[in-house]
């Protein structure tokens, strides 16, 4: 039998519970996703709110594991071997007072063969100061294949800390696609950490899109090491500054095994008084190996401006489109 779901776990919770779950959904919405989907039988979903487990709803083949602590949540989630999940799995995490800690200690297991797509959505829309920090292991099975979808929005003010990190090891076969979005709202400041091992014939991919205006600090430091013998990499950031924004962007990928191949792609747009860093690190250990970057850094292209302009658009709101296109 199923968790119950959330419209279920409704029945008999502490005074408030209501309230709390109704300004997650809310947060859950500005930060682009769909609250409906977390009230499906169908879907499993995990909500969190500062250090609480609001609802955990199974379905067959997804199981959490969940557990308060003093300033977050312990979680374990697993998907069994074999398991093909039709359905995106829905996390979302989120601080809905003006300031807080939350620090999610995450274990992902996906079993050999699985299949399995999640979207997180972490939504902090009253920051003024909120610190979000994200500990996560993840490890996929012998040919299983987990896509990951990770949104954040973070208010207007600019007050929150977040930082994701996470390592990751993807057995022989098995496929880790992932995409982390900070697009809406102000930054503040951000430090996302990823190091992704990667077995034989296994592929990751993972893409960054950041955009930074004011004051905001951006930092992205991603490795992915190719240690098995045909290993595929990608890594692929697009960030863009604006105003006073700073941004460092490091990346690192190995070729440590026979035909093993990764590539490292930058694009970062820079405006105003705003400053952008990319630093790309490539490390070869097997002759039969290649890994491959590029990067670039400049202001919009001025023919699209230009067009803009020409339609009656301003040149903030101009240059506004053309970022966001390169973010989308």
């Amino acid at each position: 039998m199923s968790a119950p779901t959330i419209r279920e776990l409704a029945l008999g919770q502490r005074p408030g519970w209501a309230n709390e779950m109704a300004a997650m959904l809310e947060a859950y919405r500005e930060a682009g996703g769909n609250p409906d989907a977390l009230q499906l039988p169908e879907v499993a979903t995990l909500v969190v709110s500062a250090n609480e487990v609001l609802a955990a709803h199974e379905i067959p083949g997804v199981h959490f594991e969940a557990e308060s602590l003093e300033h977050g949540v312990k979680a374990n989630i697993a998907v069994e071997p074999g398991a093909k999940i039709e359905r995106p799995v829905h996390l979302c995490f989120g601080v809905i007072p003006a300031e807080g800690l939350q620090e999610i200690m995450a274990e992902y297991d996906i079993g050999a063969g699985a299949q399995v797509e999640f979207l997180a959505h972490c939504s902090f829309p009253n920051a003024v100061k909120v610190q979000h920090v994200m500990e996560a292991c993840i490890r996929i099975g012998e040919g299983a294949s987990l896509t990951y979808t990770e949104a954040h929005y973070h208010g207007p003010t600019g007050g929150v800390e977040v930082r994701p990190h996470a390592g990751v090891r993807v057995a022989d076969g098995g496929r880790f696609i992932t995409t982390f979005s900070l697009t809406r709202g102000r930054v503040g400041l951000m430090d996302l950490d990823y190091v992704v091992s990667v077995g034989a014939d296994a592929l990751a991919e993972l893409t960054t899109k950041v955009y930074g205006t004011s004051d905001d600090k951006i930092t992205v430091r991603e490795v992915v090491r190719l240690n098995g013998a045909r290993a595929r990499g990608l890594t692929k950031t697009r960030v863009a500054v604006r105003d006073e924004a700073v941004s460092q962007v490091y990346t690192t990928a190995e070729g440590n095994a026979p035909g093993a191949r990764g590539h490292m792609s930058c694009t970062e747009i820079v405006r105003d008084r705003a400053e952008a860093r990319n630093t790309p690190l490539v490390i070869v250990r097997d002759d039969q190996a290649q890994v491959t970057h590029e990067a670039a850094i400049g202001t919009v292209n001025r023919k699209e401006l230009e067009s803009l302009l020409a339609r009656g658009l301003d040149e903030d709101e101009a240059v506004d489109l053309i970022i966001r296109g390169m973010l989308r």
